[in-house]
């Protein structure tokens, strides 16, 4: 997915008076070095007999950004999520209506984690925590996110990480931000006043192949946005104090508890006294099934961390709830006199 032809591009249409004049044409919003040859007309043959194609790439070698900046306005380009044409100069190639398609988060959750819980019990106040929390109660105290992981929000994140196009970094940087803002200790009481931002690290390897670590860049816009917002609250980051020592499959298509299995010691400390007595706030981009969180926070509070909150851009959510197991199934107890976990759940639990 990281491979050159995936790098984003969007395509100047006929609703603009200069693209009939430049078939081909588009404007290009990635990040990945490898895409300067996209300034080029699509057709081969056309780039050998248009001037447009010599001129435009002349300029962008001669004046680099500004030429680029210029091209765009020539060439206007289209919204990566939906294809709409963008009606004004921006630095997102994401349309205003994609911006607010993105779903927000559901509104009856755990109270730790964020599952949904379907039930307006969470609405009541107090703990209300899921299944999978009162299993096994996680390190991390708390977990916010911006939106859903669905829609606009899963297309724009997609296109951050897999197609490059780190324009969208500070858009979504921003939304991450209004995520945070919820623990701020002018709305919780139990957050501190400074915390240590720690973004979820991604192996030496990954983070060549993709150029940069998505979480510690929106770890960073959110940071900037943040002390505009809340200049009272002390916000640290620390990027390498949390480490990624071994390379782990895509959790992409694992199931939890392969998840788990999965990230089992691929995380250290790597320096005690940078964590510890310190309250952690933990970055990462999208929340699926809680896994990475989980790991990372015990790691943190094996090293020493006071505390450790947990805040992504998206999170994910069953679409339908689990089945309600009768009050046979919940009796049910393994040889050691635990409770049995129930197989329809398993596919939320973390």
């Amino acid at each position: 997915m990281d491979s050159a032809e995936n790098s984003a591009y969007t395509e100047a249409t006929a609703a603009y008076p200069f693209a009939p004049l430049l078939p081909g044409w588009r404007c290009d919003f990635s990040s990945d070095p490898r895409s300067g040859q996209a300034r080029h007309p699509q057709d081969s043959s056309a780039a050998v007999a248009s001037p447009w194609s010599l001129a435009g790439h002349a300029s962008a070698i001669l004046f680099g950004r500004i030429g680029h900046a210029l091209s765009c306005v020539f060439l206007p380009s289209v919204c990566v999520l939906c294809d709409s044409p963008l009606p004004e100069i921006s630095s997102s190639p994401v349309c205003r209506a994609c911006w607010l398609e993105i779903p927000p988060p559901r509104e009856h959750t755990c109270t730790r984690c964020g599952e949904d819980l379907f039930t307006p019990e969470a609405a009541s106040g107090g703990q209300v925590l899921c299944r999978a929390c009162r299993l096994a109660s996680p390190a991390f105290l708390r977990a916010v996110s911006f939106g859903e992981y669905d829609g606009s929000l899963r297309r724009a994140i997609h296109a951050l990480k897999f197609e490059r196009i780190t324009a969208l970094t500070s858009e979504l940087g921003a939304r991450l931000a209004t995520a945070i803002s919820q623990m701020a200790p002018q709305v919780d009481e139990t957050t501190p006043s400074e915390l240590l931002i720690v973004p979820v690290p991604l192996h030496r390897a990954r983070q060549a192949e993709r150029g940069f670590n998505q979480a510690r860049n929106l770890a960073i816009e959110a940071i900037r946005v943040l002390h505009q917002s809340h200049p009272e609250w002390r916000l640290e980051l620390s990027p390498s104090s949390l480490m990624r020592q071994r390379a782990t499959e895509s959790q992409s298509g694992l199931t939890p508890r392969q998840r788990r299995q999965n990230l089992r010691g691929a995380f250290f400390v790597s320096d005690t006294q940078a964590i510890k007595d310190r309250h952690i706030l933990l970055i990462d981009d999208i929340f699926t099934t809680g896994a990475t969180v989980r790991a990372c926070s015990k790691i943190l509070m094996d090293a020493g961390a006071a505390s450790v909150r947990v805040a992504t851009l998206a999170r994910a959510q069953l679409r339908f709830p689990a089945r309600i197991p009768n009050p046979q199934e919940n009796k049910a107890t393994n040889t050691d006199g635990r409770a049995q976990r129930q197989p329809s759940k398993s596919a939320s639990i973390q």
